[in-house]
């Protein structure tokens, strides 16, 4: 398939780019490594390699109380230049455009030292922030515009100005922070001088020949946030400042609304950018849930915008401009929006990484290809997540590969994932993985249960175990009576839960039971209505910031989701998604409890004790999600007879299924035998 729209050229005036996809800005965690940005540079210039038009760096403070943590990313002294070089001569290298995004955190910095418009705390950030003087807003301002000069001295091609996501200038725009009655609040027209003097400034200081690109909130999603009519006067008066392009910024960081999960259907807020289509003369570009080339085409063909963002896509596969341009596009390893390793690694103060590409953001530790000496003769037992990444990553250094799999299909707990309401993306990933094992010829064979003895038979320089889990049966009285099933009877359709359930264990499992259960029976509709509707987003923008009253969907069946532990539920879950899994539920009718004592199942229900009071759970179900055990028994024979073995992902352990860990393991057990082959 071809994407003429896609690959069009963007003529900006004093530069063209060569198509329309801009690589977003995402923070990664490099920008703060002590190492000069060469991990950042090659991480850069593999995208800039794989095609993006444009790219945008994660978020660089104009100064120290912009910082989002203490010793963030900074640009503000020219002993500070040098470093960023490093990030843009292998940009340009590989014929690449790089833009810094500028970014003040304001009263989202996590130190002590943060400033806002006004004292007013918000509700993620611990401490709350002190009013900036007019003195300290003149400087804020003139900073922006000093760190704009230096990224066109560091080589960049543009800057990005962060205006949305509730970052300090969204904070100055909307009554939600803006509580001054001085020259910088109150009215709308003094509310957004500071963001214009902020792009006059810019402007200013690095001339008519740079890009300049600013993040405009088009949907804040919080109360008190602003209007459409805001918006649209902010976005002209930004052109008239000198914006080079327009990007859209949806949902402050404090919105309760998910906006990027894999719950948002795809493309669901280029509708928003297109209220703006044909209102200015500047490119719009537009963003969020945007991870495959043919929704890219779909959305600039429909002239929702003139250039599409994609940031975690390209995360998740640095070629993806490359594979679609060639016709590949099967061969995209697709972003499914889990958040798992790069936001929550994030906000958790690690180094971004991406659940299905183990090797971003560790471009020069792990070179995409390592010459073998000698091809190998490997096995692979199990086509789960580990399987299938140790299997596909020695096929593509050119060994030979045997991959055995019991069942029909590969995909080993995807094909349960895939089943959950919100995770349908992981159909992407059992895709590309059909896609790799054919490019690199390993040999897989289905519908196989291979012994430690065929094993041996079979000559192989090394076999990785990857049989992955069998769920853990607890020891409760009455566990084998007829009202109790397991997690995979329900999601494989093997048996359907009456009009109540009971669900034993409230972690990822149990979570993602509880959203098959309750999910409608009906939805009226397209996915995009359907979630608007759920979340409380107004379509017709009549209302600040773009919200509604949510239209709850209470579920047919009565569920009930129960946690040995004390404490809040599913406290392990995802750091930015586990908190719309609980609303979502909640909204359901799902009754949550924790510190349950499970006493027996009899036709009755579920008898427990909860918080020390016997309670009868009339459940027609009782759906056991307490865990799994690591299915090992080829281990053990083959190590007697002197195979060279590695065990990796929930063979190893089982524990709360990660499929991060799994594909992580796979990995890196291919590349240790890859560099150590004797």
């Amino acid at each position: 398939m071809s994407y003429p729209h896609l690959f069009s050229p963007l003529n900006l005036g004093f530069t063209t780019l060569k198509n329309r996809s801009l690589m977003g800005s995402m923070h990664t965690g490099l920008e703060e490594r002590n190492d000069d940005m060469k991990e950042l540079a090659a991480y850069f210039a593999e995208r800039a390699r794989g095609g993006a038009g444009l790219m945008v760096t994660g978020g660089i403070s104009p100064n120290r109380q912009g910082w989002l943590a203490p010793f963030g990313a900074k640009l503000s002294g020219r002993t500070e230049v040098s470093r960023h070089r490093n990030v843009t001569s292998a940009v340009h290298a590989e014929d690449g455009k790089i833009c810094l995004q500028i970014l003040h955190a304001g009263r989202y910095a996590m130190h002590p030292f943060l400033v806002a418009p006004s004292p007013v705390r918000s509700h993620i950030s611990p401490f709350k922030p002190w009013e900036m003087s007019e003195r300290l807003i003149r400087s804020t301002i003139d900073d922006f515009a000093h760190t704009a000069a230096l990224a066109r001295e560091a080589g960049y091609d543009g800057v990005e100005i962060m205006g949305s996501e509730g970052y300090l200038i969204n904070q100055f725009i909307a009554p939600r922070s803006n509580r001054r009655t001085d020259e910088w609040g109150g009215s709308f027209s003094n509310r957004i001088r500071f963001p214009l003097e902020i792009m006059q400034k810019v402007r200013e200081k690095t001339g008519d020949d740079f890009i300049v690109i600013f993040r405009v909130s088009m949907l804040d999603l919080v109360e008190e946030g602003s209007t459409f009519d805001e918006v649209e006067q902010l976005a002209l008066a930004i052109e008239a400042a000198g914006a080079t392009m327009i990007n859209t910024g949806i949902g402050w960081h404090e919105a309760r609304i998910p906006t990027i999960a894999t719950m948002v259907p795809r493309g669901a807020y280029a509708w928003v950018t297109r209220q703006l289509k044909g209102k200015l003369q500047i490119p719009l570009i537009t963003t969020n849930r945007i991870n495959t080339p043919e929704k890219a085409e779909e959305i600039l063909r429909e002239g929702y915008a003139d250039m599409v963002s994609m940031a975690r896509p390209f995360l998740a596969d640095p070629d993806f401009m490359v594979k679609a341009q060639a016709g590949k596009s099967a061969e995209i390893n697709t972003c499914i929006a889990c958040n798992q390793a790069c936001l929550d690694h994030i906000f958790s103060g690690k180094t971004a990484g991406c659940l299905v590409n183990p090797r971003a953001c560790r471009e020069l530790s792990f070179p995409a290809v390592i010459h073998s000496p000698t091809p190998l003769r490997a096995a692979v037992v199990g086509a789960g997540p580990a399987g299938l990444s140790a299997a596909t990553e020695l096929g593509a250094q050119g060994h030979e590969v045997h991959l055995f799999e019991a069942s029909g299909e590969i995909g080993g707990q995807f094909n349960l994932a895939k089943r959950i309401p919100g995770k349908e993306e992981f159909h992407e990933t059992i895709r590309y993985y059909t896609s790799m094992l054919s490019k690199y010829g390993v040999h897989t064979h289905l519908n196989t249960r291979v012994s430690a003895e065929t094993l041996l038979q079979g000559n192989y320089s090394r076999i990785l175990i990857a049989t992955g889990i069998t769920p853990r049966k607890p020891d409760i009285e009455g566990i084998d009576h007829p009202k109790v099933i397991s997690y995979t009877d329900v999601l494989t359709g093997k048996v359907i839960p009456g009009k109540s359930a009971a669900i034993i264990g409230a972690g990822g499992i149990g979570f993602d039971v509880a959203m098959y259960l309750t999910q409608p029976e009906t939805i009226s509709g397209s996915p995009r209505e359907h979630y608007m509707a759920e979340w409380g987003i107004d379509p017709s923008y009549l209302n600040r910031g773009g919200i509604t009253a949510p239209v709850r969907h209470e579920s047919f069946r009565k569920v009930w989701l129960l946690q040995r532990s004390k404490g809040k539920m599913g406290d392990k879950l995802g750091k930015t998604t586990g908190w719309a899994h609980r609303i979502t539920l909640r909204n359901r009718g799902v009754q949550m409890m924790s510190d349950v004592r499970y006493d027996k199942i009899t036709d009755a229900g579920l008898h427990a004790t909860i918080k020390g009071e016997p309670i009868i759970i009339p459940a027609d179900h009782v759906v056991i999600c307490a865990g799994q055990l690591p299915l090992q028994e080829l281990y053990a024979p083959l190590m007697r007879a002197g195979a060279r073995v590695t065990v990796i992902g929930g063979a190893r352990e089982a524990g709360e299924l990660d499929a991060h860990r799994a594909i992580e393991e796979g990995f890196m057990a291919a590349r240790s035998i890859i560099n150590n082959p004797t």
